[in-house]
């Protein structure tokens, strides 16, 4: 069921459940996912974040409780109907002896209850001791009410106040499979994709972000790992790039990062990503994306020496040269 919702989701958002490869050759593509430890860290985070709310919802609800308690404890509401005394029967003194006998009689002896443990009377006392510390603050907050204001606040405010709790449990108790859901489809959104030119990394569900890094621009990789990552068995995979420039740090430029956040094998991308950039070098392949530089000559940037591109201009020029020579007149 988890997996459907996710799945109509991803839809809804508009996002394809798995990303595209970055250029490179089709059998050299490798996809890489976060760590299962990495989910159970999310989980336990959103547990805690739960824990957290119906902390916030108890103690919401039990200063509402506190104060309604003191406005009726203060200005306690006028019945609606008084009651009327009760009609007295006259009764001789011979019916009223026989009836106060009667009663001593037919009250039954009260035992004596065994008096609390210690332990008990302790743990009584400091209930007592922290409703009465809780009356006392409610009932400060409350007195600072004018009394004209008191009917008001009693009739408007507290049912506000009440309604408002009631909608927050609801809101909290509808919302804790979506945001379980949210959880588990985030954890699943993390790809890491690495082919033999290039390389992509895609997270986020609401917020999607998607880089891709040629080999080309690549100026680091790197391994890091914090404690608890390492008590996990993950590790963070940091690749860094010139993102498209010619220059680097060196002359003031930000390198870009991509992380392979929280994977169990870091050091197998790593090795992976350093023979393939190195493989990359060796055979000389170029971007595809950059044109070549200005500065540099067309046929330096094929590789070709100076020495033969010059003998090929001379043979150039005298070539043209023989041509206009023989060049019928016009």
């Amino acid at each position: 069921m988890i997996d459907r919702a996710n799945a109509t989701a991803l839809r809804w958002a508009k996002v394809s459940p798995e990303p595209k490869p970055p250029i490179g050759a089709t059998g050299s593509v490798r996809t890489f996912r976060a760590g299962r430890n990495y989910y159970y860290v999310r989980l336990l985070r959103w547990g805690a974040t739960q824990v957290g709310a119906v902390m916030g919802l108890v103690f919401s609800v039990g200063f509402v409780a506190g104060m309604v308690e003191g406005v009726n404890r203060i200005a306690p509401p006028r019945p609606a109907v008084a009651a009327s005394p009760s009609p007295t029967l006259s009764r001789s003194p011979v019916d009223a002896t026989a009836g106060a006998d009667a009663s001593e009689s037919a009250t039954p002896a009260i035992e004596a209850s065994p008096s609390p443990t210690p332990t008990a009377s302790g743990r009584n006392r400091g209930r007592r001791s922290g409703d009465e510390a809780w009356r006392r603050i409610t009932s400060r907050m409350v007195s600072r009410i004018p009394p004209q204001g008191m009917t008001f606040f009693r009739n408007w405010v507290v049912p506000f106040l009440l309604l408002l709790e009631f909608f927050a449990i609801a809101t909290f108790l509808l919302s804790l499979p979506f945001t379980y859901a949210l959880v588990k489809l985030e954890f699943e959104q993390h790809w890491y994709i690495v082919t033999d030119r290039s390389l992509r990394i895609r997270t986020g569900v609401l917020s999607l972000s998607e880089s891709t890094m040629s080999f080309a621009n690549l100026q680091q990789v790197e391994v890091k790992q914090g404690p608890v990552q390492r008590f996990l068995g993950l590790a963070d995979v940091r690749v860094r790039s010139a993102g498209g420039g010619d220059h680097g740090e060196e002359e003031g430029q930000p390198l870009h990062t991509g992380v392979f956040h929280s994977v169990e094998n870091a050091e197998e991308i790593r090795d992976l990503i350093l023979a393939r950039l190195k493989a990359f070098r060796e055979a000389g392949l170029g971007d595809p994306d950059r044109a070549p530089s200005a500065e540099i000559p067309t046929g330096e940037a094929r590789g070709v020496s100076a020495e033969t591109l010059e003998a090929a201009r001379e043979v150039l020029r005298q070539t043209r040269a023989l041509r206009a020579a023989t060049a019928p007149d016009a």
